[in-house]
């Protein structure tokens, strides 16, 4: 894929992080090999490696480090 379907940005190969939702759990998995668009940031993943995510959310191996994450919820001004 060279072009975002979203904004038809260039879309490029390189390494990002990805906040993954299981469940009510949020995991941020680092280092993920991904085709991202320059222009809107939206990700694009081969089939493999989502599958490989889903395994390591759901087993996870070595966890690196915790980071908590403030949750805020939406009002109308």
């Amino acid at each position: 894929m060279t072009t975002c379907y979203f904004c038809k940005g260039r879309v490029i190969e390189q390494l990002t992080s990805v906040d993954f939702r299981w469940g009510d759990d949020l995991k941020i998995i680092e280092q993920v090999p991904a085709q991202v668009c320059e222009q809107c940031g939206e990700k694009y993943f081969q089939a493999q490696v989502y599958k490989d995510l889903e395994r390591l959310v759901q087993h996870p191996a070595t966890i690196i480090c915790h980071r908590s994450v403030d949750v805020l919820q939406y009002s109308a001004a």
